[in-house]
This record gives structure tokens, C-alpha cells and sequence, in this order.
């Protein structure tokens, strides 16, 4: 029998899903095909529209090889699981003679845990009882989330947490589910037989596509344990979240809470001096805590090197007393002695590594108001952990609307561990790059409006000239508006101001759930939305309700962040550019995303407005508006209004 040829199978699919080939889709899907033929690696860039989602599961189906598909957003995952590969699967069926399997994995915390569901989660003696469906109230909040999960249980198939709908919080959740540390296993377990999270491996040991996320991907490499099943081939959509989700995981974290939680877990498994000697160290790490700054310890301080050697070496001894000791009389010693070992565990882990020290390793302080202050140590990059975990043994696709910065790919390369595109060498990953553009006609479809004339954005104080600018765009659009902002800060000061100075419905991040926000967003037309980072990526709304995207200044980050600012001052010292590689970079990240929220479909039409002049006069401003997409560019802030104007009126005249 022949082997079907990709055109063919990739209509067959489009055709199933009532979609349009596209010749980017057609493109990227060959270019995936060749990667995974020839066993080499490929950065490819999609834009908005080309149905890259196709363009890659395609050809990754007619492989016929396990291969693993990472994303960064659960919509994009669930969008995966139960609308692209059902209907490609069917749709392939008659030309592959074969119905490939796929499955979801994610991490263990994600399922509904059973022996946590009937024996209750290990309570420290002064939280109460043992069932947490009885200490917690009926009527609280948190006693119906947990009844409700009860009956969910009793329904479920997959124990997924995002099976669950509405959603519980986490606290509610997290009293019905464990961590991998925390996991009995399944075979000293009474309900392992049934466990959703053991369900769930051997279903992704059956797959052939197995559909999974990126900091699941990330603990796969990091831990050395295997999670995900063996692969071929890896396609990693969302790329450019990669780096920000695998430092997330890489990252730890000790604070006086966590600490002390540790301490009462493990007090009634050892010795009363193996306990004391914890809890003395608690304590003090407890003390050096109370006067901690925020910011980066370049050098770890003596009180607080001394505290954390203390919490050291009393934590191991713990760790060797829990494994010598049994105890009858605690009630499900199992389960007790599992969590109380993952508390140490990772109170012992995080000091450890800071003790140690290590040029690659950033440490800092922060201070939150309500929780105190928190210790963190991440690593200062991720690209030699990625250039050797991710690259080796397999196929590797990159996948995203944004992965060419300034005009190439090797800025996002070198953030993944690679070498320049068309370096050659041993031990360097061979890739090739490639932007098979968007359906799209950016030019005529979109403005990029760069508001020359305010004043240079400043630190501190509200912007006057960017409120009235914002003010009279808003009222241009007719509503119609989504406002991007860097800071929550600055979000909360402009829906203040302009709720008294307009007509326009505005809604806020944090004032409802973001679902129904985006919903309420997209369904009147003269209502705005404004917020920060998750809004800057994770809106999808086609049609006249976002015909105005606004960004009230470049999204650099922080100057005083201090994994950001400790990364930028490592390229300078190693010759590089560190703003431009770092900050300048995070910044055309967010922005290409943020921009690629006008233009969503065909018809749509509308402004992206800067409210920053660097864009316009700054030495890098070309270097961001070389990573925006080609829509036609301005600073007349006259031109703009009156196209505002004129695509509003344009919406009204057809009822929207």
C-alpha cells in the first residue's frame, strides 16, 4: 500500500474541522514532517490564523511514532484533546488504515486523589479533625466546595481538576489532592487500583500522541525521574512561555510558614530532641525572616547563612528518623509519614541548594503585606538545562505567534540553549527557523499608533496626558476597548478615572473571574476591559468588541526585579548587551502578544495604540516594532482618531 501523502491527509483534516488550507498551514506542516524524518529541531513561527494546531498534529499522526505535544494555557490543551485530535483522527482514519490513540497527562496535584477524598488529608493536631468534610462548615464557602467534590467524585471519569465545573478554590482542592512527594504509590495504597493519577500514566503509555503542559515537561527534565512516557518527538506549542514556565519549576522557595508546617508535621513521627532540634532552628530562620529587605542577596548573610545551615542539618536528621521509626498509634501512619517527609524534604532542599551556593543560582528577598516575607533562589538561566534535556534523543518542534524578535530567531534560541541558526559543531543542536507568516493582510487590517507627543513615562505619579489620550481613543472606538497595562497599579488607576469620566462600561481584572470578564468583554461591544499580564496573552475575541488594543507603556520588566536585572548584569559581563538580550527582549515577548490581540479573523479591523514614546524615538524602539506584526505605522494621533471613528461607524452601520 502507498503511504498517503501529507497534502492529502492535511485536507482531509482541514476539511473535518470546516476549515481553511492555508499556505502557512501547508508550510509549517512540511517543515514538521522533514524535522521529524531527518531527527533535527525546528523554531517556527505562526501567526494568528494559520491553524498551526493542524499544522503539526498532522504530520506528527501520520509518523506513526509516540510523540508528545507540551502547551503552556489549558484552553489550548482542552482545545487539543477534545476538538483537533478527535475530529483528525476520524478524518485520517481511511487514508493511515489505523485510528491513532492520544491522551491529556498533567501533573499528579491536577487529579483528585482518592485516599485523600475518604481518609481525610493528615491535619496538624490544633487544625481540627481528621475529616475535613466535617471541621470544615456546610455552609462556609470552603465545607460546599468540598461536599460538592464528594459528589463530583462519585461522577467522575478522569478526576481532573479542570474536568470540574465550576471550579473549587485551592484551598478546597488542595485538601482532596497530593503532590508527587506526597503520593503513597500506587501499590502500598488501598485505593491505588483506582487512582485517576495512575489512570491517567497508563493511558499516555498507550498513546500516540500525548497531550501535556510545560511545567510537567519541565519536571520530566529537571527531576531525572521519567513522567512523561518514551518519545520520539516533542512539539512544544506556546514556545515563547518555555523559558519563564521551566525557571517556575526550577525555582524554590522557604518561608517561616512552610517551615513551621514541617516542623509540627514531623513531631509526632521522631524523638522529642530530633523534633526540638527543628523546631530550634525554625525559629531562627523565623527571626532572620522578620527584618529580611526585599531584593537580591548577592552574598548570602552571615544571620541568615547560619539559620539556614541550622535548618540544614536539623531537617536531614529528621528525614533519617522518619525512615527508622514506625508508629502504630498514629492514625494512617502511611500517609502522615509521606507528607510529613515532603514538608522536610523541601524545607532540607531549598537550604541545602542556598548553602551550597552557586554561580548560576540568583537568591533574593521578598515581602508581601498579608503572607511576610518569602526566600527564593532560581536559576539565573535555563538554557543549558534545556540545550541538554530537551534536545537530546528526539525531535524537537518550537512552536508560537512569537518567536522572531528584531527579525530572527536567534534571540529565543539562545534563551533555549541554542546556538545561532546554521552553527555547526559537537554537542550543538542542528535547527533551522521558520516564519510561514499569517493569513492575515496586517497592513490593511490594523494601525500601530505611537502616541509621540506624551511625556516620557516615569516611575511613579499618574500620567494626566495619558489619561486624556486614553479618554479620547476610547471615545473615538466607541468603547470597543482592551486596555493592557504593566502593572495592576496602573489597570486600577485608569478604570478609576475614566469610570468618571465616561459613558463606556469598563470592566477590571480581579473584579470577576476572568472567563466571565472576557465573556461580558466580548458580548457589548461598548464595553472596555482593562488589566495586566494574563490579559497581555490570553484573550481571543474576534469581531467588533476589541477594535482598540492599548498598552500604556512598554512592558519592561522591574528595574528592580531581581532574577531580571541579576540576568541582564551576567550578558554584560560576559561582553554582551544585557538590556537589549533581557529586557528588551521580555518586552517584544509581551508586546507581539499583546498586539496580536486586535486582529483575531478576517474581518477584523482596528488600532493598536502605544501610549509610551520610546517606541517612536527610542534606539530600540525599532528593534519592538520589528516584532509587532506589519500593520500600517503612525504617530498622528489626529489619523488615529479618525480611524477609530470611521471603523466604529463602520460596526454600527451593521448592527454590531
Amino acid at each position: 500500500m502507498t503511504k498517503p501523502s501529507l497534502p492529502d491527509l492535511l485536507h482531509a483534516a482541514v476539511t473535518a474541522v470546516g476549515g481553511t488550507e492555508r499556505p502557512g498551514q501547508v508550510a509549517m506542516a512540511e517543515a514538521v514532517a522533514a524535522a521529524i524524518d531527518d531527527n533535527s529541531h525546528r523554531l517556527i513561527q505562526a501567526g494568528t490564523g494559520t491553524g498551526k494546531s493542524l499544522g503539526y498534529l498532522v504530520p506528527a499522526l501520520a509518523h506513526g511514532e509516540r510523540v508528545v505535544v507540551a502547551t503552556a494555557t489549558l484552553a489550548l490543551q482542552r482545545q487539543l484533546v477534545e476538538r483537533d485530535l478527535p475530529r483528525t483522527v476520524e478524518a485520517l482514519h481511511p487514508q493511515l488504515r489505523r485510528r491513532p490513540q492520544f491522551a491529556m497527562l498533567k501533573g499528579r496535584s491536577n487529579y483528585l486523589c482518592l485516599h485523600r477524598l475518604h481518609e481525610g488529608a493528615p491535619q496538624d493536631e490544633e487544625e481540627g479533625l481528621f475529616d475535613q468534610f466535617e471541621a470544615a462548615a456546610p455552609t462556609s464557602k470552603l465545607g460546599q466546595d468540598l461536599l460538592r467534590l464528594r459528589d463530583w467524585a462519585d461522577e467522575t471519569e478522569t478526576g481532573d481538576r479542570d474536568d470540574l465545573t465550576p471550579g473549587v478554590s485551592d484551598k478546597a482542592w488542595g485538601q482532596i489532592s497530593v503532590s508527587s512527594r506526597e503520593c503513597l504509590g500506587a501499590t502500598k495504597c488501598a485505593y491505588g487500583a483506582e487512582c485517576f493519577a495512575e489512570a491517567a500514566r497508563e493511558r499516555a503509555k498507550l498513546a500516540d500522541v500525548v497531550v501535556t503542559n510545560h511545567a510537567l515537561l519541565a519536571i520530566d527534565a529537571i527531576e531525572g525521574a521519567p513522567v512523561l512516557p518514551q518519545h520520539e518527538v516533542l512539539i512544544v506549542d506556546e514556545a515563547h512561555e518555555l523559558v519563564s514556565r521551566v525557571t517556575g519549576v526550577a525555582t524554590g522557595e522557604l518561608t517561616p510558614g512552610q517551615v513551621n508546617r514541617a516542623v509540627k508535621r514531623a513531631a509526632k513521627l521522631v524523638d522529642e530532641k530530633t523534633a526540638d532540634s527543628l523546631q530550634t532552628a525554625s525559629e531562627s530562620f523565623e527571626r532572620v525572616m522578620e527584618l529580611a529587605l526585599p531584593g537580591r542577596l548577592e552574598e548570602v548573610p552571615e544571620d541568615l547563612g547560619y539559620a539556614l545551615m541550622s535548618l540544614r542539618d536539623a531537617a536531614r536528621n529528621v528525614i533519617s528518623a522518619i525512615g527508622a521509626t514506625r508508629d502504630k498509634s498514629v492514625h494512617d501512619e502511611d500517609a502522615v509519614r509521606k507528607q510529613a517527609l515532603a514538608a522536610v524534604e523541601g524545607v532540607h532542599g531549598v537550604a541545602e541548594r542556598i548553602v551550597n551556593g552557586s554561580e548560576y543560582d540568583v537568591v533574593w528577598y521578598e515581602r508581601h503585606d498579608r503572607f511576610g516575607a518569602t526566600l527564593r533562589v532560581a536559576p539565573l538561566s535555563v538554557s543549558g538545562l534545556l540545550r541538554e534535556k530537551l534536545f537530546a534523543d528526539r525531535s524537537v518542534v518550537l512552536t508560537s505567534a512569537t518567536l522572531k524578535l528584531g527579525g530572527d530567531f536567534n534571540g529565543v534560541a539562545a534563551s533555549l540553549g541554542l546556538s545561532p541558526e546554521g552553527v555547526e559543531g559537537d554537542d550543538v543542536p542542528v535547527w533551522k527557523g521558520l516564519d510561514v507568516g499569517s493569513p492575515f493582510d496586517y497592513p490593511r487590517q490594523g494601525i500601530l499608533y505611537v502616541a509621540k507627543h506624551l511625556a516620557t513615562p516615569g516611575r511613579e505619579g499618574t500620567r494626566g496626558d495619558m489619561m486624556d489620550e486614553l479618554a479620547e481613543l476610547i471615545e473615538a472606538a466607541g468603547g470597543r476597548t482592551l486596555g493592557l497595562f504593566s502593572s495592576m497599579r496602573g489597570a486600577k488607576a485608569a478604570a478609576e478615572e475614566l469610570r468618571g469620566r465616561l459613558d463606556h462600561p469598563i470592566l477590571l481584572q480581579g473584579e470577576e473571574t476572568l472567563g466571565e470578564l472576557i465573556k461580558a468583554f466580548a458580548a457589548d461591544p461598548k464595553t472596555c476591559l482593562f488589566g495586566t499580564l494574563s490579559l497581555w496573552q490570553g484573550v481571543d475575541v474576534p469581531g467588533p468588541s476589541c477594535q482598540l488594543v492599548i498598552m500604556d507603556r512598554i512592558p519592561f520588566p522591574r528595574p528592580d526585579d531581581p532574577l531580571m536585572s541579576a540576568r541582564q548584569k551576567s550578558v554584560e559581563e560576559h561582553g554582551g548587551n544585557g538590556f537589549m538580550a533581557v529586557a528588551a527582549t521580555h518586552a517584544a515577548l509581551l508586546m507581539a502578544q499583546g498586539a496580536g490581540r486586535l486582529v483575531r479573523a478576517m474581518g477584523d479591523r482596528g488600532v493598536v495604540a502605544v501610549l509610551d514614546p520610546r517606541l517612536a524615538t527610542a534606539r530600540y524602539g525599532s528593534f519592538l516594532r520589528a516584532t509587532l506584526p506589519d500593520f500600517w505605522y503612525t504617530t498622528d494621533r489626529n489619523q488615529a482618531r479618525r480611524s477609530l471613528a470611521a471603523i466604529d461607524a463602520a460596526a454600527q452601520a451593521e448592527g454590531k
